[in-house]
């Protein structure tokens, strides 16, 4: 119990945590509904590797700022992929599309980088290229940015919701 003093006079003050109102939403027809619900699931299933790409990205980066040459940066980069192939690559095969997409737009909230940044930093411009033109031929983009208060305003809300443990 904390006590403030105001106009002389002593007052018990205690401060109450934050918490965000929010109001439940309402959808026109049952299809926006379910296309919300079907955002919600994916966005709850890419989320947590999304946390974790941004954290091992932090990570990695620290470790690579003490490599002085670029013979033990490839040599990291090396085992910095076939760490993380052994560890996700039946997972991330089995990703739906949408979720892919989704994926891509949250390693960028995550890591501020998009995903064709961070390919491009660890695998040079070439294989960049490579995995951007792979990516389009399938309906994604790896340059494609996220908007938290435009077009990705949904995955943000589900997010938050996420953060505050309201889901």
């Amino acid at each position: 119990m904390i006590a403030e003093v105001f106009h002389g006079d002593t007052f018990p003050v205690k401060y109450m945590p934050y918490v965000e109102i929010v109001a439940e939403r309402t959808f026109a027809t049952k299809a926006q509904r379910k296309r919300f619900n079907r955002l919600q699931y994916n966005v709850k299933k890419m989320y947590p590797y999304a946390k974790l790409a941004g954290d091992l990205l932090k990570k990695y980066e620290a470790e690579l700022n003490g490599l002085d040459s670029e013979r033990a940066r490839k040599k990291y980069y090396k085992r910095i992929e076939d760490e993380l192939k052994k560890e996700f690559d039946g997972e991330i095969r089995k990703m739906s599309t949408s979720q892919g997409r989704i994926l891509i737009k949250l390693i960028d909230r995550e890591t501020g980088d998009t995903s064709y940044e961070i390919v491009q930093e660890f695998r040079g411009n070439v294989s960049a290229f490579f995995w951007q033109s792979l990516s389009k031929m399938f309906g994604q983009d790896l340059k494609s940015g996220y908007d938290p208060n435009g077009e990705d305003k949904d995955i943000e809300s589900i997010v938050q919701l996420i953060e505050a443990g309201a889901i």
